[in-house]
């Protein structure tokens, strides 16, 4: 990531990308960064998530780089669009703008034990590295 220094220390790095960040980017530059960030073992979560082509295409992609001994592949996970960005009630009510915000977890397959979703809650058990 540009700008950010890592530290290398054991345990589980997690992403958090804003919307802003992604917005400039096409279907598949998002792509290459949420994957190139999951094979060096990090969990990313998108504020905004990716379109349902993007998600597609994520997974397309992930079966191609799917490598018994280096690339397990990813879990993801997220919020329906109308569950995470349809507004509140008076944004909605005064003629707000809405938000297209649709959290979305992906992790590395071989670290992530369990990812449960419900209406309000994604819930991801990660183990280290």
């Amino acid at each position: 990531m540009a700008g950010i220094e890592h530290e290398t220390a054991d345990g589980v790095q997690i992403e958090l990308i804003s919307g802003q960040r992604m917005r400039d980017k096409t279907s598949m530059e998002k792509i290459r960064m949420i994957l190139d960030d999951v094979r060096d073992g990090n969990i990313v979560i998108l504020e905004e998530g990716l379109t349902p082509d993007e998600e597609s295409k994520l997974i397309e992609v992930t079966m191609t780089e799917i490598n018994p001994d280096d690339f397990s592949g990813i879990e993801i996970e997220s919020f329906p669009q109308s569950a995470a960005g349809s507004g509140n009630f008076l944004s909605r009510l005064i003629g707000g703008q809405s938000s297209n915000a649709k959290l979305t977890v992906i992790g590395p397959a071989n670290q992530i034990h369990s990812l449960q979703k419900d209406e309000t809650l994604i819930r991801a058990l990660i183990s280290g590295r």
